[in-house]
């Protein structure tokens, strides 16, 4: 079967969610190898974990370079194991930072890239066929690569990680790297608030205009920890001050596609429904009944958020016991 590269996003020592869909998409199309990058000490547990999900191989590189430089190190790496690989396809998570390595990688390799796919599969000849949703998730097409191995970012909870154990052979790679402009001069850890990633989470409560104010984003927050949600926000209320900007969901913010999306207060504007018209369900709750979100959904709540969202809170809490 074909090798397929997957670039394993790791943080704290544990590989997060979306590499674990990547190894398992990968195998709809080939056989994947893990690519553990700058792991030290964790790297053992890290490719035992990639092993369960299906890396007949894993590749680990370990140096300085990861933590004092930027993206361009994980570049020359990735690079250097596709070439000695001859690996038939690259798969990267669809982060900020995925895309810009995608982006790198495909270029030296004289490749094409296919960013923000949903889906794979195996065309008929053999090449990675992906699916995308285009236009504000307007339409969906399916697109490949017709030049060189394809690079290929896939968003987050695109597929259910299912395990299914393979070798998971260590191969200690030595790479050469090509030097660097921008390096790390300083890091200061992110205030943790115990909610997950907002673009991996399988539920998302987003605020928008309805709620007011910055103090309105609480009883979102409670149903979004009654849930076990990501907050999200759209951006008329980043931008009123209310939500910081890193929670923003738009075209302009971050894309989406839990399980399940709740948009209190949220008018519908094109812009925020290009970030999450993926999500698997979508509920708005809005005291407008003409609101442009309601043409979305799968459920809708006409009514006041500071009604509705209370109520929502209480009833999660009494079922969960």
């Amino acid at each position: 079967m074909a090798e397929i590269l997957v670039l394993v996003d790791h943080a704290d020592g544990a590989v997060r969610k979306p590499a674990l869909e990547l190894l398992t998409i990968a195998r709809r199309i080939g056989e994947p190898s893990a690519v553990v990058l700058g792991a030290g000490a964790a790297a053992a547990d890290i490719a035992a974990k990639a092993a369960e999900f299906g890396a007949a191989k894993v590749y680990t590189v370990d140096a300085d370079e990861f933590a004092d430089f930027l993206v361009v190190p994980k570049v020359d790496a990735l690079t250097q194991i596709a070439k000695a690989s001859s690996a038939a396809a690259v798969l990267v998570t669809s982060s900020g930072e995925g895309k810009e390595i995608a982006a790198r990688v495909a270029l030296r390799l004289g490749s094409g890239i296919i960013t923000d796919a949903v889906d794979l599969e195996a065309g008929a000849d053999g090449t990675p066929l992906a699916t995308q949703s285009v236009f504000a998730a307007s339409f969906q097409v399916k697109s490949k690569i017709t030049k060189g191995a394809p690079v290929i970012t896939v968003k987050p909870n695109s597929a259910a990680p299912e395990a299914a154990p393979a070798a998971g052979a260590v191969e200690a790679v030595t790479v050469e790297f090509t030097g660097n402009a921008a390096k790390v001069t300083s890091r200061t850890p992110r205030v943790s608030t115990g909610r997950p990633e907002l673009t991996e989470a399988a539920i998302v409560v987003s605020g928008g205009r309805g709620v007011g104010a910055a103090e309105g984003f609480g009883v979102v927050e409670e149903l979004a920890d009654a849930l076990g949600a990501a907050v999200g926000a759209s951006r008329a209320a980043v931008d009123a001050g209310w939500y910081p900007h890193s929670n923003q969901v738009g075209q302009t913010g971050k894309q989406v596609s839990p399980q399940l999306y709740i948009a209190a207060g949220i008018s519908g504007a094109i812009q925020h429904r290009a970030g999450m018209q993926t999500s698997k369900t979508i509920v708005a709750v809005n005291k407008d009944e003409e609101a442009p979100i309601f043409e979305l959904v799968d459920f809708g709540v006409v009514g006041d958020l500071f009604d509705v969202l209370p109520q929502l809170t209480g009833e999660v809490k009494a079922r969960k016991g």
